[in-house]
């Protein structure tokens, strides 16, 4: 168990991943979210650094399915190609419906896709987690844009809730 902790802070540490110790937080979520407004194609502006984004460019395209689940199909230039992946969100409990859980592979669990903040017209915060045995956790977060470029104003202001959301492990 000491050799698989020590390979993961180095692989995570050397991803540039925001990792802590302990257990993910539980930041608080939009308030009354809708999923159905929240469909449609987001822009990434800015993320904390992820080992699984390494292109540029990034988008993700929400649709929502017959049966409640949601499409997810994100894309990204790497390399100078595009390369894109596509899996299936859904809510994990109707009462916060901001909190889903998505997968892109059969047999790997799911992933937190919390969102944070958002007015469903120009930008959302969305907030990530693995937590890796209770020792420590690596931390996800994206501001997102109906468009490809935010006002520095709004980018600030979701970069203050994003650093408020993560400080609920301190």
């Amino acid at each position: 168990v000491k050799v698989l902790f020590a390979l993961l802070l180095t692989a995570a540490a050397a991803e540039g991943q925001s990792f802590h110790q302990g257990n993910c937080p539980q930041p608080s979520v939009q308030e009354n979210f809708n999923v159905t407004q929240y469909m449609g194609t987001w822009y990434e502006v800015e993320k904390l650094p992820a080992m699984f984004e390494r292109g540029k460019c990034n988008q993700a395209t929400y649709s929502l399915l017959d049966d409640g689940t949601v499409k997810v199909r994100n894309v990204e230039l790497a390399n100078g190609k595009i390369s894109s992946i596509e899996g299936v969100a859904k809510v994990k409990n109707s009462s916060q419906p901001a909190i889903l859980d998505v997968s892109f592979f059969r047999g790997v669990p799911d992933a937190p896709y919390w969102v944070l903040s958002t007015d469903y017209h120009s930008h959302a915060l969305v907030y990530s987690c693995s937590d890796y045995f209770g020792l420590f956790h690596i931390d996800f977060a994206w501001i997102l844009a109906r468009t490809r470029v935010l006002t520095g104003d709004i980018i600030l202001q979701e970069r203050k809730r994003e650093r408020v959301g993560n400080n609920a492990h301190t």
